[in-house]
């Protein structure tokens, strides 16, 4: 193993031996290509005589450590993150400098790996990340997507779901070890059979598939600490079959390999088939026991007492995506270490811990009872005999109360028979939590109260956090500065320490400097925008920003309708453009594939965007811009630039947010309703700070009691009846008034997430963003106590939480 570059000397050495040997070019005759995974190369070997000391050490302590379960890593670019943990940033630069290479050119050809949707990927990557860096033994588990989430274009406006091939041209962070391969079953059938006089069942299976690992280094920050995260590429058993292939059935010859690599091939795969939904239950169950497997052989001594195996780990289930680890565990413990059913089930309630991320029930997700049977018999029979257990403890301290009964099963019977993954975590796991004080106060009084009151104690909360190192540190380097000028470099770690700022809010020359990193970031934005999509960004407009996923109830409609609302105001002559105040309209989001409304909504957006990009009595005024392909590089330079940050769900349905801390942390302030983390935001920012609106829970609660009819609501407020006859008539559309009228419909009739009923208190709130705009130095001190006021909002806190109140693992010096 080469040593560790301690000087701009030693990385240039070992960055031209990297070229020279590991790619096999001189470096006169090296592509950027080249150069670049040289680099990478040796950044990841500083990186990993830490990371096998860091392997070495948790086997010779067998501390108890973290499994974090999760479908989804978003991780972003990882050679600015890699270089930042390990100090090596400066050298790098001036070591490439020397061999004439920028580093800034290097660092834009680094394909971000698409394995992730939205905000649960990226706070996995946030956790993974704050694991290491305050010391907590931990791995990662997850799936190696060969395509991940699908690249998104737009023709004629409308989404077009494009391969996002991130690994065309390899991946220089990870490190594939085949050798170490779990072998994962599906199908057949189960038996009983007599062991010694006990009888006992085993799993036949049908066919199986090989689980491949892939090790990625996940350093700590400035601590010289690496743990790993371990992400599983499926393969053929047989892969080839010579016989056929010579029988000139070349097709058949690969068929097996081709199956099986579909398992981890894209992020999501469109579940409205059959087909579909066997496929995510696979992948889903593929990783989890691929990990279960790899921590029982690989991770633990030789010999160790599986009676103590809550001593030595907590597996995170991270939603409901891997709970099918629980009946696998239970699986291995009783079928193949043949240990007494509850032994093995007191192991299993202490081994693991469920992360509830939902209030959508639609979104807590279920199996059908004959997929699982087919496809996993023997895991379908112990979720079968867990259910009986359970209700029978039910039966004895409620009685033969049915109704609580049937709703606290986790075998359903409507709309079909089902196992409901949510009760199934709720029933094994040692605690259950919400990701916001809001989210899990509803989880406890609602989604899940038979449950919260059935097993006292079980529930908390851990309000989600993001990572300082990518999200200002990276992400805004000017603001990493100005901070680390006024409070010293420890905040990194440190994020309370924001709280120092508050003193400089009160002082011009900070304000000015401060105001002036906004619009650099802002400028940064628009040659990134110009060079990526051809789009102009006005810098001196307020830039007002909503990125997350395509959701009905995350509300894109409603921003939608304040962009009408402020172009019919001027092209209706209600309002002179010159007293409309600037603003930059700017939207970034993926619609599931199969979801029929979300895309249209993404067409009408576009569509928006287009009529009032392109008309004269708005221009200077108003522009809506949406880039496609949203992703963490994009969102690197969106978040930084933003003024204006729109968290805007109706409340009760946002579990936490995470994109709305990203932003308060560097200097947006944020309109939104009281749900998920707004409600902390807010409380902790002040509401000087915040522009507020909309229903409480309780009043969404009300509403609905006494019968809500968003028709009305569009009867009885003039603009909001002039800006949907605007996009029903066919404005927005050439004149064809089909395009978009499945969307008013929606709204006029089936409105289930409110955008009617809420709008009027919206359009207010935004005169007042208006009016605080207006005067920019006010507005600059209230971006500065958001910034100096969220440092509650740091993974490394949430983290921390979790280990007092769930995991009980102490770092490891």
């Amino acid at each position: 193993m080469t040593s560790p570059p301690a000087s701009v000397d030693g990385f240039v050495k070992q960055f031209l031996q990297n070229l020279n040997f590991d790619i096999g070019v001189s470096l006169s005759e090296s592509s950027k290509n080249d150069q670049y995974l040289a680099l990478a190369g040796t950044v990841r070997d500083y990186l990993m005589a830490r990371w096998l000391d860091d392997q070495r050490r948790q086997g010779d302590l067998q501390a108890k450590g973290v499994c974090y379960l999760s479908a989804e890593y978003l991780l972003g670019r990882q050679l600015d993150n890699n270089l930042l943990a390990s100090r090596l940033t400066d050298i790098a630069s001036d070591a490439l400098a020397q061999c004439g290479i920028d580093l800034d050119e290097l660092r834009q050809l680094e394909v971000e790996p698409g394995l992730g949707n939205g905000g649960l990927g990226r706070l996995a990557a946030c956790f993974i990340d704050s694991l290491a860096t305050i010391g907590v033994p931990s791995i990662g588990y997850g799936i190696r997507y060969e395509y991940g989430i699908f690249r998104q274009t737009f023709e004629d406006g409308q989404q077009v779901e494009q391969p996002d091939a991130w690994l065309a041209l390899g991946s220089p962070w990870e490190f594939p070890h085949p050798e170490a391969a779990q072998q994962i079953s599906f199908g057949g059938h189960t038996e009983t059979y007599d062991d010694d006089g006990v009888t006992r069942s085993r799993w036949i299976p049908g066919w199986n598939v090989q689980a491949v690992p892939y090790n990625y280094m996940v350093p700590g920050y400035h601590n010289g600490r690496v743990n790993t995260l371990r992400l599983w590429s499926a393969v053929a058993t047989s892969a080839f079959d010579l016989r056929i292939f010579n029988s000139g059935d070349y097709e058949e010859a690969v068929r097996a390999q081709t199956f099986a690599e579909n398992i981890s091939k894209v992020l999501y795969p469109e579940d409205s088939t059959p087909q579909g939904k066997e496929l995510r239950l696979q992948q889903q169950y593929f990783f989890v026991a691929a990990s279960i497997g790899d921590f029982l052989e690989n991770v633990l001594a030789d010999g160790y007492d599986l009676a103590k195996l809550p001593e030595r780990v907590i597996f995170q289930l991270n939603d409901t995506h891997p709970v099918i680890a629980v009946p696998e565990l239970m699986r291995v413990l009783v079928d193949d270490k043949h240990m007494e059913w509850d032994a093995a089930w007191a192991i299993t309630q202490q081994c693991f811990a469920y992360t509830c991320h939902t209030l959508l029930p639609e979104a807590l997700e279920v199996w059908p009872v004959d997929l699982l049977g087919r496809l996993l018999p023997r895991h379908l029979e112990i979720i079968y005999r867990i259910n009986d257990d359970f209700l029978e403890e039910v039966r004895e301290r409620f009685g033969d109360d049915e109704l609580r009964i049937r709703a606290m099963s986790i075998v359903g019977e409507h709309p079909f028979r089902s196992v409901r993954m949510a009760h199934l975590a709720t029933v094994a796991g040692s605690k259950v939590n919400g990701v916001a004080e809001l989210h899990s106060q509803l989880l406890r009084d609602k989604v899940l109260h038979d449950f919260d009151e059935f097993f006292p104690g079980k529930f908390t909360n851990v309000t989600n956090g993001v990572t300082p190192r990518r999200f200002i540190r990276l992400a805004n380097p000017d603001l990493a500065g100005l901070i680390t000028e006024a409070l010293g470099a420890g905040w990194t770690v440190d994020l309370e320490r924001l709280r120092g700022l508050e003193a400089f809010a009160a002082d011009p020359e900070f304000r000015e400097r401060f105001a002036a990193v906004k619009a650099g970031n802002k400028r940064r934005l628009a040659a990134v925008l110009r060079e990526r999509d051809g789009l102009d960004v006005s810098e001196d407009h307020l830039l007002d920003v909503m990125v997350k996923r395509l959701h009905e109830y995350k509300r894109q409609m409603l921003q939608l309708l304040h962009i009408v609302t402020q172009y019919d105001r001027v092209v209706s002559g209600r309002v002179a453009a010159s007293d409309i105040t600037p603003r930059t309209f700017l939207f970034g989001a993926k619609a599931a594939p199969g979801y029929a409304m979300a895309k249209s909504i993404i067409h009408l957006i576009n569509a928006v965007g287009e009529v009032v990009n392109d008309d004269p009595r708005v221009e200077g005024r108003l522009k809506v811009l949406f880039p496609p392909n949203y992703n963490v590089t994009l969102a690197e330079r969106v978040i930084p630039a933003a003024d204006l940050s729109e968290q805007i769900s109706l409340a009760g349905k946002e579990a936490s947010g995470t994109g709305n801390m990203k932003f308060a942390l560097n200097g947006a302030l944020t309109i939104g309703t009281d749900d998920g983390a707004n409600v902390e935001i807010r409380e902790l920012v002040g509401d000087e700070n915040f522009f507020l609106f909309g229903m409480s829970e309780p009043e969404v609660e009300a509403q609905w009691a006494k019968g809500y009819r968003p028709a009305e609501f569009y009867q009885a407020d003039a603009e909001l009846r002039s800006a949907m006859d605007l996009i029903a008539s066919g404005a927005f559309s050439g004149g064809d008034r089909s395009v978009f009228e499945p969307i008013v419909s929606n709204l006029l009739y089936d409105d289930r997430f409110m955008v009617l009923a809420d709008y009027g208190s919206y359009i207010r709130a935004q005169a007042k963003v208006d009016a605080a705009y207006a005067d920019p130095d006010a507005w600059t001190r209230s971006a500065i106590l958001n910034v100096a006021r969220t440092g509650f909002f740091s993974s490394d806190r949430s983290i921390r939480d979790y280990i007092d109140r769930i995991w009980h693992t102490p770092p490891v010096s």
